[in-house]
């Protein structure tokens, strides 16, 4: 099974160019490096949906809130 885990983009640490960009995304405070080239419109403040240390989609604060809700109901350490 595959994991999507919702992080808030804090800063866009590298940007090579428009296609092969580097985010600081936190996850709940954990802060990590991201690809963003499959979110080329990400902005800082948004939410992230992040799989395998790549951005793969744009998601709003609600829902990254109640996913984040969800996996710690099942006991999910993020």
């Amino acid at each position: 099974m595959c994991l999507a885990i919702p992080g808030k983009l804090e800063s866009i640490s590298v940007e090579l160019d428009d296609t092969f960009r580097i985010g600081r995304v936190s996850f709940e405070g954990v802060i990590k490096e991201v690809n963003l080239a499959l979110v080329n419109e990400a902005k800082i403040g948004d939410y992230l949906l992040v799989h395998v240390g790549a951005a793969i989609a744009i998601i709003n604060e609600e829902e990254a809130i109640k996913t984040m809700a969800v996996l710690k109901d099942l006991g999910e350490e993020i």
